[in-house]
């Protein structure tokens, strides 16, 4: 597709978005069933039951606009998602895990807040009042999620981590050359 309006770039990035979406579908149960925190494991189940929303959010985009929501592959969220797998498939202790699945669940919503921002602004730009409103209301979700990640991290993830980082340090194969 040749993109030559604001219009044309609007649709293009709203494909990208609800492929992404899709993509994140598939990928949040996997992240929930590797994560070991209960809380992390419950923060990715509910953003499961969130992103289905977003999609019906974005198909309600789609039919106002008169669209067809397929045709773009998002290669950005691809990447995102395979290098969250990379680390489920790696020998890593479950501290250690679980503060990977949030840097890359953050490195996703911070995608999706890049992208829902621009195609909201793309909306109001375009006087597409109600779809602007729509995606703000998912604007709104992906800082909210990315909130209770940072939360979950700075609270207890990393907190967890980091005590068996020391704990790691004071055993005696970490500890020679001390007196």
């Amino acid at each position: 597709m040749k993109m030559e309006t604001l219009q044309d770039v609007y649709v293009e990035e709203l494909r990208d978005l609800y492929d992404a979406e899709q993509q994140l579908l598939k990928a949040l149960p996997k992240m929930a069933k590797a994560a070991t925190s209960p809380e992390l494991k419950s923060a990715f189940e509910e953003h499961l039951d969130i992103t289905q929303g977003q999609v019906n959010r974005l198909d309600q985009v789609f039919d106002k606009l008169g669209e067809k929501p397929k045709g773009k592959k998002c290669e950005a969220m691809k990447g995102l998602i395979e290098e969250a797998k990379e680390r489920m498939g790696e020998d890593i202790d479950e501290e250690a895990l679980d503060v990977s699945l949030i840097v890359a669940a953050q490195k996703v919503e911070h995608y999706e807040i890049a992208g829902y921002g621009s195609v909201r602004c793309f909306a109001e730009l375009l006087n597409r009042d109600e779809e602007a409103d729509l995606l703000q209301e998912t604007l709104d979700e992906e800082k909210d999620a990315d909130d209770r990640l940072t939360d979950l991290a700075e609270n207890s993830i990393n907190v967890e981590a980091m005590g068996r980082t020391a704990v790691a340090e004071e055993t005696p194969e970490h500890a020679h050359g001390r007196r």
